[in-house]
C-alpha cells in the first residue's frame, strides 16, 4: 500500500512501503548515482520514484539504517543460497535476525534467488553494471563478463575503453577454470564495495531540494521527460523543483552573450533591486555585459535605494530567473553544465 502524502514515516522498515524503501535508497546512493538509476527506470516508476522522494521529507537515522541493512541482507541472502543452498541462508539470516525480521527476508530471497556467481549482479542494468564495475582490474572485469549473459557481456564490453576492452577479451580468451573460492571472493569484495556505497549518506533527507539536485545531474532529456510526467498530475510540485533546479546565483552559469540577451528582457530597476544580495562574482559577471554607463546607474541605484524587504529582492531575482528559464528552453540562451553545450555544432 502506498503512502500517504504528508503521512510520517514509520519507525519500523517492515511497515514502509516498497516505493518508500525505493526513495530512501535513492537519497543514500547520493545524487550522481540516483540519476543514473532514474535513467533506466520505465516512465511510470520514475513519476512514482520522484513523487515519493518529493514527498519524503526528513528521514530518521534509524529509519534509513534499517532500510540499507535490509538491502544489503537481501542482497547477502542471494549469495548464500546460491552458494549453499536455501537451508543454508536461511540458517544463516535465522542466526543473524529476529525470526519475524528473518522470515521476511527470505520470503524476499526465495522469489529472487539464482544459482549462479555473481547473483546479486544479474539483473543489474548494463549501463548501472557498467558504472559499478568499470574501474576494476581487467581480469575481475573478465571474471564477471565470464559468468552474465552473452548479450549484458557485450553491452558491458562494448562501453568500456578500448585499452581495457583489448585487456578484458585477452583474460577471457585465455580464462580457464577458475577456483570456486576464487570467484567467491571477489564476490565478497564486490559486495563489501557496494555496502560501503550505500551507507555513506547518512545525514540526508528527501523533499523538492532532493529531486532538483538529482534532476540537475541528470541529462536534459531525462529531466524533461521525468518534469513533464509529473506535470500532469502536480503542475505546482514541478514548478517548485524547476525553481530549485537553478537559482539566482547560477545565472554565473551563463555565457556573455546569454547574459546580454537576459539584460535586454529587464528593467534596471529590477536589475538594481536583484543585485542587492548578489555575490560579487556575479555582480562583476553582470557588470561586465553592460556599457560603463549602464553598469554605472545601476550602481549608483544600488547604492542610494537604502533598506529593502528580503522578500522583495526575493521576488526580483525570481522574475529574472523565470526570463533565463524562458530563454534557455527556447533555445536562445545556453546555461553551462545543464546538457546544452552537447546540442552545439562547432
Amino acid at each position: 500500500m502506498a503512502r500517504k502524502p504528508g503521512e510520517p514515516l514509520p519507525e519500523n522498515v517492515a511497515e514502509v512501503p516498497g516505493l518508500t524503501k525505493s526513495a530512501i535508497l535513492l537519497l543514500a546512493v547520493g545524487t550522481k548515482r540516483a540519476s543514473e538509476v532514474l535513467k533506466h527506470l520505465g516512465p511510470d516508476q520514475i513519476e512514482d520514484v520522484t513523487r515519493e522522494l518529493a514527498a519524503l521529507g526528513p528521514v530518521p537515522e534509524g529509519l534509513r539504517t534499517q532500510v540499507i541493512e535490509e538491502f544489503y541482507a537481501v542482497t547477502l541472502g542471494n549469495k548464500f543460497a546460491s552458494e549453499g543452498g536455501m537451508e543454508y541462508a536461511r540458517q544463516i539470516v535465522k542466526s543473524t535476525l529476529d525470526h519475524r525480521e528473518a522470515e521476511r527476508i527470505l520470503a524476499q530471497i526465495q522469489t529472487t534467488v539464482q544459482r549462479t556467481p555473481f547473483a546479486f549482479l544479474q539483473k543489474a542494468e548494463a549501463d548501472n553494471l557498467l558504472t559499478f564495475i568499470q574501474d576494476e582490474h581487467p581480469q575481475t572485469i573478465a571474471l564477471i563478463i565470464c559468468h552474465l549473459p552473452h548479450h549484458k557481456a557485450a553491452e558491458i564490453l562494448v562501453g568500456l575503453p578500448m585499452q581495457k576492452q583489448v585487456e578484458v577479451i585477452k583474460r577471457i580468451a585465455t580464462m580457464e577454470q577458475t577456483n570456486p573460492e576464487v570467484v567467491r571472493e571477489v564476490e565478497r569484495g564486490l559486495e563489501s564495495r557496494l555496502a560501503n556505497m550505500l551507507t555513506q549518506s547518512m545525514e540526508k533527507t528527501g523533499g523538492v531540494p532532493a529531486v532538483a539536485e538529482i534532476l540537475n545531474l541528470a541529462d536534459r532529456s531525462s529531466e524533461k521527460a521525468i518534469l513533464e510526467g509529473l506535470e500532469t498530475e502536480d503542475p505546482e510540485l514541478v514548478e517548485e523543483i524547476r525553481r530549485l533546479m537553478f537559482v539566482f546565483e547560477d545565472i554565473k552559469m551563463v555565457d556573455d552573450k546569454g547574459i546580454q540577451a537576459v539584460l535586454r528582457e529587464i528593467d534596471n530597476s529590477e536589475l538594481a533591486l536583484a543585485l542587492k544580495t548578489a555575490s560579487p562574482e556575479l555582480q562583476a559577471k553582470i557588470f561586465n555585459n553592460m556599457s560603463e554607463r549602464a553598469s554605472a546607474l545601476i550602481k549608483e541605484d544600488m547604492e542610494f535605494m537604502g533598506p529593502v524587504r528580503v522578500s522583495d529582492v526575493e521576488g526580483a531575482q525570481q522574475r529574472i530567473v523565470d526570463v533565463v528559464r524562458r530563454l534557455e528552453e527556447s533555445g536562445e540562451i545556453i546555461i553551462a553544465g545543464r546538457g546544452g553545450s552537447d546540442d552545439l555544432v562547432v
